[in-house]
């Protein structure tokens, strides 16, 4: 039994805090996983920004609402879940992701969890278990799946290559640079022929 396992930001929607780091006039909130490999120490700057700007769960809300799917994103998720099993496993949170699954149909998304004050600052996050990803595709392959990951980011990177295939998707040069094993794609038509060619 397969399952596929998907990042979501970059892969099937745009990057949520690159969309708010153009909405709301603040640059440095452009950094992503593709440019800082420690998840903590990002989260860390970004909250600090924001607590900064006076700036919560809101604002952050009103900008994911106008976000649309990758063009193409939904055909393939849905020509993707014909084939066989798919999860999103991602790093961004349960208060951001709802509104992007309904427009992509409702798969599911395993995600961390935002700690929100009653004044709706974000004060902090509860990631689900260490090393989210990875631990959750270790835990598919415990009950009887393998597993083929898809992503972009540094963050990806153990999970694509814990299971039976793995593929970078629209990553940036320096990660493709980096790990020349790994088959990247740009284009949907070419991920999904190759999923097909691992299952």
């Amino acid at each position: 039994m397969n399952i596929v396992c998907l990042d979501l930001e970059g892969v099937l929607v745009p990057e949520i805090w690159i969309a708010f780091s153009e909405a709301s006039g603040i640059p440095e909130l452009r950094r992503t996983t593709r440019d800082e490999p420690d998840y903590d120490k990002l989260m860390r700057f970004r909250l600090d920004i924001l607590q900064k700007r006076g700036m919560g769960i809101k604002e952050i809300q009103e900008v994911i609402d106008r976000i649309e799917p990758l063009r193409g994103a939904k055909k393939f998720l849905n020509e993707l879940r014909s084939l066989t099993q798919a999860v999103i496993l991602s790093d961004t949170f349960t208060q951001f992701a709802a509104p992007l699954m309904k427009k992509l149909g409702w798969p599911t998304i395993f995600c961390n969890t935002l700690e929100i004050a009653p004044d709706g600052m974000i004060t902090g996050y509860r990631l689900r278990t260490e090393k989210t990803k990875l631990t959750t595709v270790r835990a598919f392959q415990k009950i009887g799946y393998k597993t083929i990951a898809v992503g972009d980011s540094f963050n990806d990177l153990e999970m694509i290559r814990a299971g039976k295939a793995g593929f970078l998707f629209r990553s940036t040069p320096a990660i493709i640079r980096d790990n020349p094993d790994l088959p990247a794609f740009e284009r949907y038509s070419d991920l999904l022929a190759a999923i097909r060619g691992a299952l």
